[in-house]
């Protein structure tokens, strides 16, 4: 069932939402080779915390009875979601994905941005670069009368016109006092099919886009996924609702990219 949210509901999320904005800008103060993900994970935690909310990551169940144990996600290269924080510096060329989530004031934020570890080669930035164009593109398909596979569609074509792969296991959602709620947002489909998207609706829509094959595998942790032929893949998130005839951003990029201009 998909619940439609009052504009008092989608004010909260937006604080929620807010709040990850804020900790992926601490987080990309910190980024540069030595920097463990465990060192990432601990700043997160502290600063979501010591902002009266709580991560909702940590101790997230899967299907196989493990709890996640960070609090934020953070995959490396060719991890393509769900990396365990570990002792494992990063280097120099990596790329790290960072996927936050708040509970703050009962209601959930939900937002990721990949991350270049100090100097990254010009096909991994590319990447990288197509793949949040394309979560743009998503979003502009988010108005009232499109449907979900409107969104999938517009994601596929644009990073598929660069010959990437659009991973299929792992979709968007929808979100609100739970993390994950329907409808379910694939990054892939066709045109005019799939869920009604209506105002009200508010959805984490998040392209996980890989340089190569989009087949991927599941690491031993039972929760790294990583490209089958190891290539990078990147992905990028937003929470956005549907409110007032177009999409309302509800988490934000801005911090994030004035503090990586700052760094190059």
């Amino acid at each position: 069932m998909i619940t439609l949210k009052t504009d008092d509901e989608i004010e909260l999320l937006r604080n929620a939402n807010l709040l990850v904005a804020a900790t992926l800008a601490e987080i990309a103060k910190i980024i540069r080779p030595g920097v463990t993900t465990l060192q990432i994970d601990a700043l997160a935690e502290e600063f979501i915390r010591d902002h009266g909310a709580i991560p909702t990551f940590k101790g997230f169940p899967n299907p196989y009875g493990n709890s996640f144990p960070g609090s934020v996600c953070t995959s490396v290269n060719d991890v393509v979601v769900h990396g365990i924080p570990s002792s494992t510096e990063l280097r120099d060329g990596d790329i790290v994905s960072v996927d936050c989530g708040t509970k703050l004031e009962g209601f959930c934020g939900d937002s990721c941005y990949t991350f270049c570890v100090g100097e990254v080669s010009e096909s991994v930035r590319q990447l990288l670069k197509v793949t949040k164009e394309s979560l743009y593109k998503g979003i502009e398909q988010a108005v009232p009368g499109h449907r979900i596979g409107d969104i999938g569609s517009a994601v596929q074509t644009h990073v598929e016109s660069y010959g990437y792969g659009v991973v299929r296991e792992m979709v968007g959602h929808g979100i609100g006092r739970e993390m994950h709620e329907e409808p379910y947002v694939p990054n892939y489909g066709k045109r005019g099919s799939g869920k009604m998207l209506k105002n009200g609706m508010c959805i984490a829509i998040e392209p996980m886009i890989t340089m190569g094959s989009y087949e991927i595998a599941l690491m031993p942790d039972r929760w790294s996924c990583v490209t089958q032929d190891h290539q990078p893949a990147a992905h990028f998130e937003h929470t956005i609702a549907i409110h007032h005839g177009k999409p309302d951003i509800l988490s934000s990029f801005e911090e994030v990219e004035i503090i990586e201009k700052q760094q190059h």
